[in-house]
């Protein structure tokens, strides 16, 4: 299974977090700015990472124009979301699931902090679900 990993990072959190997940699986990890959405939907499994902005929305002037024409063009492809926050209750992933619908793989990654704060057992199951 091809598999990829398209992400934003403002502190560098949601960054730690992708190359942890991509040393994982094996596979690439892109900053959304240096991967297209059709070199993006040559793969099976398309894992997204954003970090929770303002009130709990993706971020808006690079990730969410991707993610919108991701979404318009997605086939069979599977999708994995995971994420970094500071505050909240982690409403923006579960928007997030929401959106995505049938295409998602698992339950998606929060992470209040870097990738020194992943809970392991949330990240085994995570990544468990992803191979």
């Amino acid at each position: 299974m091809k598999k990829i990993i398209v992400y934003w990072t403002g502190t560098g959190n949601t960054e730690e977090i992708a190359n942890k997940i991509a040393g994982d699986l094996g596979c690439d990890a892109f900053k959304v700015n240096e991967v297209t959405v059709d070199a993006t939907l040559e793969n099976d499994l398309i894992i997204l990472g954003c970090p929770a902005m303002g009130a709990e929305v993706l971020e808006e002037e690079e990730f969410q124009p991707f993610y919108d024409e991701l979404k318009a063009k997605i086939g069979n492809q599977k999708v994995a979301l995971f994420g970094s926050y500071g505050w909240g209750d982690g409403e923006w992933m579960r928007n997030w699931e929401a959106e995505v619908g049938t295409n998602l793989v698992t339950k998606g990654l929060i992470v209040n902090g870097g990738a020194s704060e992943i809970d392991d057992l949330a990240y085994g199951e995570f990544i468990s679900a992803l191979k």
